[in-house]
């Protein structure tokens, strides 16, 4: 993609204010990094350092820190993230924890809220498919923040038959809200259509491009054979240059802060700075 007139990539200055395309090798990716005010938008590369098939480059060089960011200048963009989960049951209250372990959601212990949510055909698997589940933790007013995608997925590290707790990958703490949330492909279809129409009306004008940065377990290989993310973009807005790399990782907004993102797609449209918004 090349950029003209008043927009251009700028490697030098960074403020608050800007969008900064952003790229990370997972090796090189620390929170001190990501948590800065400009909000990023990009991925994290597919081998550990940057150095493989993926590396991470800017100005045509490969960057030996394994990140590269430039702001994007002269222009007005808006972003949002697709987690596109379908949700298992409404968020509850997290009414025991001890360390990484919930063992009571609500007044029940968790596992027995997390069996007795899932559909029957999968209740009924010799083994529950614990990689496909995750709890989404709610942030706001918990009434609305599965329709408004206010959430952070927090995946299973294991199930516990002794105690019927939930060992989670990120520590929950008592009082926060938790829904048990499974991946699927029309949950997903449907939340991306929500996404780009909200980024779209954020945006306040029709985009000049759009950058799009799915999950490797979210391309082809999760709708079969066919990204619907790209597909449902395209058709949105004919005609538009669309760039962008699947990710290791995505990196997008959520809750005002920057944030790291599994299993789904950050997009972001952008149009030129200089056009009158209607």
């Amino acid at each position: 993609m090349v950029f003209g007139g008043p927009a251009f990539l700028d490697h030098a200055q960074k403020n608050d204010e800007d969008v900064l395309l952003s790229l990370v090798a997972p090796g090189d990716l620390a929170a001190d990094w990501l948590d800065v005010g400009s909000r990023r938008v990009g991925a994290v590369a597919g081998d550990v350092l940057g150095r493989g098939p993926f590396r991470v480059w800017t100005g045509g060089q490969v960057r030996r820190e394994g990140r590269a960011e430039v702001a994007l200048r002269g222009l007005v963009g808006n972003l949002g993230a697709s987690q596109g989960v379908r949700a298992l049951t409404s968020p509850i209250e997290v009414a025991e924890v001890h360390d990484f372990d919930v063992l009571k959601l609500g007044h029940y212990p968790a596992l027995n809220v997390l069996v007795q949510a899932l559909p029957i055909g999968v209740r009924e698997m010799e083994r529950i498919p614990l990689h496909l589940i995750m709890g989404g933790v709610t942030f706001g007013d918990p009434a609305t923040a599965i329709k408004e995608g206010r959430y952070r997925l927090n995946h299973i590290v294991a199930a516990n038959m002794s105690d019927q707790s939930i060992t989670f990958a990120q520590r929950l703490t008592r009082g926060e809200r938790l829904f048990w949330a499974m991946r699927d492909t029309l949950a997903a279809e449907r939340d991306m259509r929500a996404t780009i129409d909200r980024t779209a009306l954020g945006l306040k004008a029709p985009p000049d491009f759009g950058l799009l940065f799915p999950c490797t377990g979210r391309g082809p290989h999760f709708y079969g054979d066919t990204d619907r993310d790209l597909d449902l973009l395209t058709h949105r807005f004919p005609g538009l240059p669309i760039i962008g790399v699947y990710g290791n990782g995505e990196i997008g907004p959520l809750d005002e802060t920057n944030h790291l993102y599994q299993y789904s797609a950050v997009l972001g449209l952008f149009r030129a700075e200089t056009r009158n918004s209607p």
